[in-house]
């Protein structure tokens, strides 16, 4: 996995549209995480306050994400005013997102962090797993609350992502994996039947078994979502999972970064072993390392995949290379 991101995720027992008022309001920090607190409005968008992971203040700016298929937010935090180095993306998927039809009702939260590696301080690193998961769990808490409940509630699906660095252009990768045709090149568990299209396509998978499979890319703020949906039509069974590629200038606040951040969302039924499409979360890991090896290659970056799954600024890979 990446190690320069992090992912959190929940299910809130809350309207989509309930979640996303209440996390455009950066004042409504001061109620669920550890001690990020509002103290001086800049702007209408824009706040002044205290930081968990520092001995100083941070301005805090929220941006709204315009997308019809579900609500989402960026929060960027920075030292100075419009000079922001964190970004951390947030995607509120409805049920019926993920199972269409479903009568659950409620919002499946994911929350998306960066650090970058050349202002980590050892203390980030090591806290901000348990940080952003307690905080996560407070904001499903505070939320819940506000809609009568006394307990934690729980939804039928759960998130679970796998990320990885590509050092290739972010505009080959669109190219490449927006157009299914190229699908047969990355992915080992599928297999073409017949004529497929840019977008769609029937497949047979690794038991034999027909599916069709169809791809949606997406301009979102500074990066792309792609949508790959699984149907299975002699079972009825529906997988989607939508894919972020985000630029790693974008991502670390570095002009100077190249390539792109791959991570791939998944939902998983709650204590049902899946039988169809995807069966764990390594075989979209897998497909990812492929995906990274072919896309570097094609960028003519044919050391890259050596360095790994994460994402190391210029300097320390030459330091590493001199080593």
């Amino acid at each position: 996995m990446e190690k320069n991101t992090f992912a959190t995720s929940a299910y809130i027992a809350t309207s989509p549209e309930t979640a996303f008022e209440y996390l455009c309001s950066l004042k409504n920090l001061d109620e669920w995480t550890l001690f990020s607190r509002m103290k001086e409005q800049v702007d209408e968008d824009t706040w002044i306050g205290t930081a968990s992971g520092y001995h100083k203040n941070l301005y805090y700016h929220v941006k709204k994400l315009e997308n019809s298929l579900f609500y989402g937010i960026e929060w960027h935090c920075g030292f100075e005013y419009n000079q922001y180095f964190q970004v951390y993306p947030v995607l509120l998927f409805p049920p019926d997102y993920i199972e269409p039809g479903t009568d659950e009702e409620g919002v499946y939260f994911h929350w998306l962090s960066f650090v970058d590696p050349r202002r980590q301080t050892q203390m980030i690193m090591q806290g901000i797993h348990t940080v952003h998961t307690s905080e996560c769990r407070s904001l499903k808490a505070n939320l819940e609350r506000k809609s009568g409940r006394i307990a934690a509630a729980t939804g039928r699906y759960y998130i679970d992502t796998d990320t990885i660095y590509v050092d290739a252009p972010i505009e080959i990768a669109v190219e490449y994996l927006a157009n299914l045709q190229n699908i047969n090149e990355w992915a080992h568990l599928v297999r073409p039947v017949g004529e497929i299209s840019h977008s769609s396509g029937e497949f047979i998978d690794e038991y034999d078994r027909k599916l069709r499979i169809s791809q949606n890319l997406h301009h979102s703020s500074k990066y792309y979502l792609l949508e790959q949906e699984y149907f299975y039509p002699e079972y009825g069974f529906y997988q989607r999972s939508p894919v972020l590629l985000i630029p790693a200038s974008y991502a670390f606040a570095d002009p100077e970064a190249p390539g792109f951040i791959l991570h791939r969302i998944t939902f998983w039924k709650v204590g049902k072993p899946q039988r169809y499409g995807k069966l764990q979360i390594e075989d979209f890991g897998a497909e990812n390392m492929n995906i990274k090896r072919m896309l570097e290659a094609k960028a003519g970056n044919l050391q890259s995949f050596d360095r790994g799954m994460s994402y190391v600024p210029r300097t320390q890979e030459e330091l590493v290379v001199s080593q």
